[in-house]
């Protein structure tokens, strides 16, 4: 055996693989491709529909009517029937890839069987060749004398390496035969495609199971949100009207969105539909063509014409289901849109409805609160010109104040509440909490207008309250602010404020005393003893004399503030008040008693002079001992 040949068996052995593949490209380029669609164009388009499907989770967030949901029924049963449609087209798509796969193979698998079956048959013979020297070698080593048996029995050992290497190639190709018979990769990738068609249409949530689910829940959105459509606007208020022209809006948008997505499904619908139909063509002119070959034909050629008959009649038949689900998809998708139409044309004609009546509720408001606004600028008016008090002017301005913005407050709170009787039970929580939390701002606020009355106060009076005298320099809704006096008889200011709550008008204990506005009049009292002895009638006569000395300095002033304090009062007295004396007699002597009208800004001055004009009656009264 020549040492080339090991390498002579790997060039056959590539040259019967060479072969092999020429003789399949002869194949593939007569059959063509049986699919019409790749894998990946599969499951491109099973992704988008399945996308597309999806979105009927938006179209029930967006149906909120009796009309819509028979809308969304109509469309979910619709897209069940065309995702039904999309998976027979894939799978009938997948079959043709997986017929086209099995041919490939068996094209393959045939071409290589016989150039291995050659190249097996060319090692057997070589092997009987190398057995039969092998075996005459020993016959003849048997035969020929010892001496000579050295050199075939080295014969023998070389004959025999050789053969164990032919068995070691006769293994090898075995073994390779039966590997090339596992590994279809085409036979592979078209169970994949299958498999991954199965579990795309596993994934995907059937209707009729969330169908019964949410129709329930469906009805009752569509009752809570509006049910009755845009006859029940009338009963909105603004803010829910505002809401309702926001979502309409929004409902509107949203169909077009999955108008437009339809519309981009049906055209990829449309882009597939022309393969098939010109495949159908390609086999049809095929079956012609074969017809036309088997007139003449002997009994053999008739035979494998029918093969041929019979694969034409099984791709025709393949080809043709994936046309008619592709029509019917055509016209169920032109019904989808044709339902999104009419469902969008329902949702502009609610939109209207409710832009103009939320249009006329704002103008109907609108103009309420230019009426209120109007009479309250004629309420002031009409105070400046009849009312001349300044105080009462100031009243019913503040009174004014509160009535324009309470009836600002329950106009708005009507306009834009929905229904009155949820708001009146609303706001009577609201004022029985705030009448709670509140309740001494409250009465403050109460107190306000007890304070103001007739007899109330107003900046610039002195009052006291308790134990405190001051002259008011603020008067608010809820509290009062007083600078205060000294407790002597000039009552100056000690640059202190003093802030009391409204509500004091309402406490028992303290009281609030107020100067009657225009008076500055109060009556002191002094007391001191009178000499023992003396004439104690002339002595009082001469006090009230010296008394009056005082008081007719300031006679005139006096005078009129006692008139304004008779105006103010039911009672009668003489209009011309005069210091009183009176004595009071006791175990250790007799006490005179001197009661006399002041002048509060001059209340030191005068209760000085009355002290040293008394002192100089009594004075020369008094004995030395005393």
């Amino acid at each position: 055996m020549r040492p080339g040949f090991f390498l002579t068996v790997l060039l056959s052995v590539c040259a019967a693989d060479s072969w092999a593949a020429d003789a399949a490209a002869p194949a593939r380029a007569a059959g063509d491709s049986r699919a019409v669609m790749t894998g990946d164009q599969i499951v491109q388009i099973l992704d988008e529909t399945v996308d597309w499907y999806r979105m009927l989770g938006i179209q029930q967030q967006a149906a909120t009517q009796p009309s819509d949901l028979l809308i969304l029924y109509a469309n979910r049963q619709t897209a069940e029937k065309i995702m039904g449609l999309a998976f027979e087209i894939a799978r009938a798509n997948a079959e043709l890839l997986s017929s086209e796969a099995s041919e490939r193979h068996a094209v393959n698998e045939a071409a290589s069987s016989q150039s291995l079956t050659q190249i097996q048959r060319r090692l057997d013979g070589q092997r009987a060749a190398i057995q039969a020297e092998i075996d005459s070698s020993k016959r003849a080593m048997a035969a020929a004398p010892k001496q000579d048996s050295s050199a075939t029995q080295a014969r023998i050992s070389v004959l025999q390496g050789e053969l164990d290497l032919i068995n070691a190639r006769r293994n090898m190709l075995g073994n390779m035969a039966q590997y090339a018979g596992q590994s279809d990769t085409n036979g592979f990738g078209a169970n994949a495609l299958k498999a991954h068609i199965d579990a795309i249409a596993s994934s995907i949530p059937s209707a009729a199971t969330t169908s019964a689910s949410s129709s329930a829940a469906d009805a009752a959105e569509s009752r809570e949100k509006g049910a009755g459509g845009a006859a029940s606007f009338g009963q909105f208020g603004i803010w829910d009207l505002a809401a309702t022209v926001f979502r309409l809006s929004a409902k509107a948008r949203t169909i077009d969105a999955v108008d437009q997505r339809t519309a981009d499904l049906q055209e990829v619908f449309t882009q597939i539909r022309t393969p098939p139909l010109e495949q159908l063509k390609a086999l049809a002119a095929k079956g012609d063509a074969l017809a036309a070959q088997s007139e003449g034909a002997n009994t053999a050629g008739l035979k494998g014409m029918r093969d041929q008959y019979d694969t034409l009649a099984w791709l025709f038949q393949q080809t043709a289901s994936m046309i008619t689900p592709l029509s019917k998809a055509e016209v169920l998708l032109n019904q989808y849109r044709h339902n999104l139409s009419n469902w969008r044309d329902a949702t502009d004609k609610q939109y209207s409805d409710a832009v103009k009546a939320l249009g006329l509720r704002l103008a109907i408001f609108a103009i309420v609160l230019l009426m209120v606004f109007a009479a309250a600028e004629l309420w002031k008016r009409l105070a400046f010109r009849y009312v001349q008090d300044a105080r009462r002017r100031s009243r019913l301005l503040l009174l004014r104040k509160i009535v324009l913005w309470c009836l600002v407050v329950v106009i708005g709170a009507s306009a834009f509440a929905t229904e009155l009787t949820s708001l009146a039970t609303f706001a009577g929580l609201i004022t029985a909490g705030l009448a709670v939390a509140m309740q001494s701002v409250l009465v403050s606020v109460v107190g306000y207008f007890f304070l103001i009355g007739k007899y109330g106060i107003r900046v610039g009076d002195r009052v006291q309250i308790g134990t405190v005298t001051g002259e008011v320099i603020d008067l608010g809704l809820v509290r009062l602010h007083l600078m205060e006096l000294s407790g002597g008889g000039a009552m100056s200011p000690t640059g202190r404020v003093v802030a009391f709550a409204n509500s004091i008008i309402f406490q028992s204990s303290g009281g609030l005393f107020k100067q009657i506005p225009g008076v500055n009049l109060a009556w002191h009292e002094l007391t001191l003893a009178l000499p023992a002895g003396s004439d104690y009638s002339a002595l009082k006569d001469k006090i009230a004399a010296a008394a009056k000395r005082v008081i007719d300095d300031y006679h005139d002033d006096i005078v009129r503030q006692t008139e304004e304090i008779q105006k103010t009062g039911s009672f009668k007295t003489t209009g011309d008040p005069q210091p009183q004396v009176q004595l009071r007699f006791a175990a250790s002597g007799v006490d005179a008693i001197v009661r006399y009208p002041v002048q509060l800004a001059h209340a030191a001055e005068m209760d000085e002079r009355m002290s040293r004009e008394v002192l100089n009656v009594i004075s020369p009264h008094e004995t030395p001992n005393s």
